[in-house]
């Protein structure tokens, strides 16, 4: 505005001072014009840039989420044949040492894996190891001796040279760069002119940095040395026996106690900062609390971690005793930035989930929770991985209702509604890490609870984690441990909830009240129409709300059929009918 006014004024002037004037106010107005064009091109080009930056990074993303989803589309029980052949079943893996020499800089490593194993098959010719073919091999020993070996893409086949034996010491020596595969089975990163290096096997990716029986029922003691430049801390399951330097170089030596699958074997190296803390476990033992992080975001750790003591305290008293306490519980950064992993006593969580303000505490519990689901039960199979994902998800839901009351176990459960309309719970195929297997087990669990009593669904708990501990169990072993302690037939809830039911209820009521001499009846009508599943069974509370001078009623029935009508009797008019007022049910309710 006051530019214009200027422009104005000099335009009228016919004196050689005016001419002057207006010839440096032109001038003025050129070099502010200039200044204001450069500004906005900068200021666009900036928005512009971050535009361009997000949408790259959201690009990088969504290929990941696309590469997974590729890896993981036939991820059935044809393809997982061809991965883990039959002759796998008669094999058990006692002990793997495994020795990791990394090169970051050439993303490249050395490797020198022994297998010790029970052969259990002696008509058997060869003995079928899951190993990726881009390593060079320089070595392959049985028993102490060479041995011819063929390979495949995901198999190295042994052949043995006496069928007779019923023991294995395989020693395999190779060199290469790993393939990252799945969520990022192997990955060297960058990191403020520093590499991280980390492993995230799950589900059937181990191969793509050590040989192993990759299944997850076949678990084993394990030995690990990791050795890098001795700017690095390495980090593994289990417990650093020691540390070793050698020149320039340094190896650390991790080991487990306890057995432990493939898929939560773990290598982590980088540049770490650390601390830690002490528990007291209700077995009387001190627990050691490991943290690791980068150095950039080792303050913003401290405060996002310190409060696994009441964590663990938690769930020691919900479920049992911390099933590694010979071990450690740690928790590290690493660059996955999509979650975190539930490594057995080394729970990786990716740098974006490190904020220095607690945002992110249900996800550590989740990781957490796994040491008891996942890590100490294990899955038989991966048909079964709602038994890892829909207790450590229910266990969030615990850990606040323990916290803070009834009304903050809701409040959880509530932010994990879903259709979930694309299969059954059991055996989702490729859909493994859908929230069907994370938030629908959980809904599962909580119905559970509902179907047998609080106090048998915490027994089924801690008995299903004691009697399974170190071990591994099916949906079936874990159905009849629940009939066992609840003495009910518990087929009809495992059908529609886990084996075959897809979705969930959706019901449809109305009602009506009439007085009948003293008293008032109220009729109501209760329709299901969800197509995944015809006929649900289940336990509904109703709830009848009378006027503020009488308490609400609270009625339990149990539905049966498709259409069903309830009478129930009370003595005043109600105003208000509510259908399941404690959200037991993963259920859609709407009033006619």
């Amino acid at each position: 505005m006051a530019i214009k006014e200027i422009v104005n004024f000099v335009l009228i002037s016919n004196s050689n001072s005016a001419k002057v004037l207006l010839m440096e106010k032109r001038k003025k107005i050129l070099l502010l014009r200039l200044f204001l064009f450069v500004v906005v091109i900068s200021t666009a080009g900036f928005f512009l840039g971050r535009w361009l930056l997000n949408y790259w990074e959201l690009y990088k993303t969504a290929d990941k989420y696309i590469s997974i989803a590729r890896q993981l589309k036939h991820f059935n029980e044809e393809e997982l044949s061809g991965y883990n052949p039959t002759s796998q079943r008669a094999v058990d893996v006692k002990h793997y040492t495994i020795k990791i020499d990394l090169y970051p800089e050439q993303k490249k490593i050395f490797g020198d894996v022994t297998i010790r194993m029970k052969l259990n098959d002696k008509q058997s010719e060869k003995i079928e190891i899951n190993f990726y073919d881009n390593f060079s091999i320089s070595s392959v020993e049985l028993n102490g001796g060479k041995v011819k070996y063929d390979r495949s893409e995901k198999i190295l086949s042994l052949h043995k040279t006496n069928r007779e034996i019923d023991s294995a010491n395989i020693r395999i020596v190779y060199e290469g760069k790993p393939k990252s595969l799945g969520f990022g089975s192997f990955s060297f990163e960058r990191v403020d002119d520093h590499y991280l290096v980390y492993t995230l096997n799950e589900p059937v990716f181990a191969s793509t940095w050590f040989p192993c029986i990759d299944l997850p029922d076949d678990k084993a003691l394990v030995d690990i040395f990791i050795t890098n430049d001795s700017s690095n801390v390495s980090l593994s399951n289990g417990k650093l026996i020691e540390t070793k330097s050698n020149g320039v170089r340094r190896t650390y030596h991790w080991k487990t106690f306890y057995p432990i699958s493939t898929y939560l074997v773990a290598l982590y190296s980088s540049n770490y900062k650390s601390f830690s803390q002490k528990y007291i476990s209700i077995s009387g033992d001190t627990l050691n609390l490991l943290y690791y992080a980068l150095p950039k975001n080792i303050e913003n750790a401290k405060r996002d971690f310190s409060d696994h003591p009441e964590y663990i305290g938690t769930f020691e008293e919900l479920f049992g005793g911390y099933p590694f306490v010979k071990e450690k519980y740690a928790v590290a950064e690493f660059g996955w930035q999509i979650g975190a992993m539930e490594n057995q006593t080394l729970t990786g969580i990716g740098s974006n989930f490190i904020s220095g303000r607690k945002l992110f505490t249900d996800m550590l519990i989740h990781e957490l929770a796994h040491h008891w689901w996942g890590n100490a039960v294990s899955p038989k199979t991966w048909k079964d991985i709602w038994l890892n994902e829909g207790f450590a998800t229910y266990s969030e839901a615990l850990y606040w209702e323990k916290q803070a009351g009834f009304s903050a176990m809701q409040s959880t459960l509530r932010s994990k509604i879903g259709s979930f309309e694309n299969g059954s719970l059991y055996n989702p195929g490729s859909f493994l890490f859908s929230s069907r297997i994370y938030d629908k087990g959980a809904w599962t669990l909580h119905m559970l609870r509902k179907e047998v009593g609080d106090e048998n669904f915490f027994r089924i708990l801690r008995e299903y984690f004691s009697k399974y501990k170190y071990n591994n169990a099916s949906t079936d072993d874990f159905k009849n441990l629940c009939e066992q302690i609840s003495k009910k037939n518990l087929n009809t809830f495992f059908n529609q909830w886990v084996y075959k039911g897809n979705g969930i209820i959706e019901l449809e009521f109305g009602w009506s009240s009439k007085q009948t001499n003293d008293e008032f009846v109220t009729s109501i009508k209760i329709k299901q129409l969800q197509k995944g599943y015809d006929i649900y069974k289940f336990p509904l509370d109703i709830k009848l709300i009378f006027d503020k001078d009488e308490e609400s009623k609270i009625s339990k029935i149990y539905v049966e059929d498709k259409e069903v009508v309830i009478n129930l009797k009370s003595g005043t008019k109600p105003v208000q009918v509510i259908l399941d007022p404690d959200k037991w049910l993963l259920a859609k309710i709407n009033l006619m």
